[in-house]
């Protein structure tokens, strides 16, 4: 496990003020240092991502950073460090500050490599859904958003009498259903895996179905905007590779097709593997793989790539779509979306 401080990058473009009487900080402008490149393959890329755009360190430090997810009302972005076991909460304003410990393990083992939350997403409700890794479990947060304490409510932790692997990810569909994904990757070594399958399921009104069971690696998840696709990324290096699922009118899965195939692209040059994704209000998704993340159409062609240079885990939107938030490694980044 990589252990780094955590170390919050900020370039002043103006000089700071500071107050004899206390400590006080006056930025009247801020500028964030720079990273990576966008490599456009296809001109429809420049109807999303304007040519004078630059990928934003935000912050930096963190150990596996995962699972942004915008909080409108407070204008604030939170997202999880796995290995940390803490969400952290950023925004414009305030910059970075932790928004709750423990976020996904409440055990009293201090060897879990990965036991905090991974993916997240807020309900209809406002009320934050969480993946947690070291429970095993897809969890509610208890309380406001404004003050969180680390209080859980368990949606869903097995299937048929047996535990879960470790819920990855999570989409969220109109109708209040909760698809997730269930791969090993938080399971220590010295941890029951007690399902023989990684699965996709979905959680409704409470009811609990098991949509996929054939991945060997499912990860990220998302919705199409139409809520008729679903798509999966599947981190497994020698099938990289991207899924779409189509979806009855009761939001059942009826059968899935390879949208992409990315396994020639995976390399020690680029870092990086399927992981999480976003599907953009256009339908065009958003998807991290080699080298940073990939923008693909509905259709499956790649239509570019924001290189952040880092293995990038998970990303996501404002809800105007003016950013696109990367969880790249130790970073937090973010490229403005027209």
């Amino acid at each position: 496990m990589k252990n780094y401080p955590v170390v919050f990058v900020l370039l002043f473009a103006n000089a700071c003020t500071f107050s004899s009487k206390k400590t006080e900080i006056i930025i009247p402008e801020r500028q964030y240092q720079t990273t990576g490149s966008i490599e456009r393959i296809d001109p429809a890329i420049n109807s999303l991502i304007s040519e004078d755009a630059e990928i934003e360190i935000l912050a930096s430090g963190f150990d596996w950073s995962e699972g942004p997810v915008w909080i409108e009302d407070q204008q604030a972005l939170i997202f999880s460090d796995v290995p940390e076991n803490k969400i952290y909460r950023w925004s414009e304003k305030d910059s970075i500050s932790v928004f709750l410990e423990p976020s996904g393990y409440f055990g009293e083992r201090m060897d879990k490599h990965e036991p905090g939350s991974n993916g997240l997403t807020l309900d209809h409700d406002g009320n934050l859904l969480l993946c947690q890794h070291g429970a095993r479990q897809i969890g509610r947060l208890k309380g406001s958003l404004k003050d969180p304490k680390p209080e859980f409510e368990i949606l869903a932790s097995g299937w048929e009498g047996k535990q879960f692997n470790s819920p990855n990810d999570l989409a969220l569909h109109s109708k209040g259903g909760v698809y997730f994904t269930d791969p090993p990757y938080g399971l220590d070594e010295w941890d029951k895996k007690e399902l023989d399958f990684q699965g996709i399921y979905r959680l409704q009104d409470g009811e609990l179905t098991l949509q996929i069971d054939s991945l060997n690696r499912p990860n990220g998840i998302a919705l199409s905007p139409d809520e008729k696709i679903l798509y999966i990324a599947q981190s497994d290096a020698e099938r990289a590779r991207y899924y779409a699922y189509d979806l009855d009118q009761n939001g059942q899965v009826i059968s899935g097709r390879i949208l992409l195939d990315i396994s020639g692209m995976v390399s020690e040059e680029k870092k990086g593997l399927p992981d999480g994704l976003k599907v953009h209000s256009s339908g065009t998704i958003f998807a991290t793989g080699p080298g940073g993340v990939l923008v693909i159409s509905p259709e499956g062609k790649i239509l570019g790539a924001i290189q952040t240079g880092q293995a990038t885990a998970n990303c996501g939107f404002d809800t105007e779509e003016k950013y696109l938030y990367m969880t790249a490694d130790m970073h937090l980044m973010r490229i403005a979306i027209k």
